[in-house]
Order: structure tokens, then C-alpha cells, then sequence
């Protein structure tokens, strides 16, 4: 049975995740796909193509991706090559400190550039990425002609 997991599945933005994905065939082909909606509900996706190591696994900290949104290793590679379905949009979290942004990752067999309904993936997990820590007082600035926000450790 495939699975692919995301440790840890909630963290900070700027914080380091583990993809692995186990179960695999040895040297099986396979694509992973990271995608999100985001506060406008404009799609915004990655996606790597990996061939399993002996043990049937593959860790983007580890193995290099074959193609894609990007080649080489790169651990963080998913997250980081997100692009918009629609051109000229860019990712930005306007709600920082009430939610997270909620990234799916898919693991689809073979070489797979598209997405056809009727497929199902391999395996899927979902990871939340915040971007305020928990405890943390978001303060508006408004001074004269400077405006901002001041971000308080709890």
C-alpha cells in the first residue's frame, strides 16, 4: 500500500517538512504533486517526477526529481516551485495569523502532467502551513504615514 507523508504535517511556513513517500515498487516512476487553493481560490501547483529507491521509497531530501517543476534535490522543492494555474497571479496570505494554507500532496503513478478526474492518485496527505506561531499578538500599526502590522512573541 503506498503512502506519502508530510513530518510535520503543520508547521510554520519558513520551517523544513519531510516528504516521503513508501510502499512503491523498486525503481518505479512515479510523480508528486503538490498543490493549494489559496485565499481567492486561484490554484497554485508543483509537480516532480521521482524513481524509487531499492527499498520501494522516495524522499526529496534524498533522491533527485527527474523533471518537472524542477530537477536535482531539493527537500523543499514542492513547496518552494508552487505556480499559478493562471498566469500573472501571485501566492500571498492576506490572513496570516487566522488560518493556514492547506497543501495537498498526491503521488500518481508513471509521468503524469495532468490531472483527469477519473484518476485517483496512488496516495494523499495534506499538510498545513502557518504562517503565524501560535500565541503570537498582531498588532496594527498606524503612525502618520506609516502603516503596518507588529508581530509579538507570546
Amino acid at each position: 500500500m503506498v503512502e506519502v507523508t508530510v513530518t510535520p504535517q503543520s508547521s510554520l511556513a519558513d520551517r523544513p517538512v519531510q516528504i516521503r513517500v513508501r510502499g512503491l515498487s523498486p525503481s518505479q516512476l512515479v510523480t508528486l504533486r503538490a498543490w493549494l487553493k489559496d485565499e481567492q481560490g486561484e490554484c497554485f501547483q508543483s509537480r516532480a517526477f521521482f524513481r524509487a529507491d531499492g527499498a520501494g521509497e522516495v524522499d526529496p531530501g534524498l533522491h533527485g526529481a527527474l523533471g518537472g517543476s524542477y530537477s536535482g534535490v531539493w527537500p523543499m522543492g514542492l513547496l518552494w516551485f508552487l505556480q499559478p494555474d493562471t498566469l500573472f497571479r501571485r501566492l500571498v496570505k492576506r490572513d496570516v495569523a487566522g488560518s493556514p494554507f492547506r497543501v495537498r500532496l498526491e503521488v500518481w503513478d508513471g509521468l503524469s502532467l495532468g490531472t483527469d478526474p477519473r484518476e485517483q492518485p496512488l496516495a494523499s496527505c495534506e499538510a498545513e502551513r502557518w504562517y503565524v506561531g501560535p500565541g503570537v499578538q498582531r498588532v496594527p500599526i498606524r503612525e502618520g504615514r506609516v502603516r503596518g502590522a507588529l508581530f509579538l512573541p507570546p
